[in-house]
């Protein structure tokens, strides 16, 4: 069974947390909840 994380807020913090936590432990499944219509995201 694969941990899950779910991150509230789609702001600068949300994304970067995903990512990260991606990074760290590649098989964890990660959902990412937004109230508005745009996630932020950096190129």
């Amino acid at each position: 069974m694969n941990k899950k994380l779910v991150i509230v807020g789609g702001g600068a913090g949300g994304p970067s947390a995903a990512a990260e936590a991606k990074r760290r432990n590649p098989s964890l499944e990660v959902t990412m909840v937004e109230q508005g219509e745009f996630v932020s995201y950096a190129a």
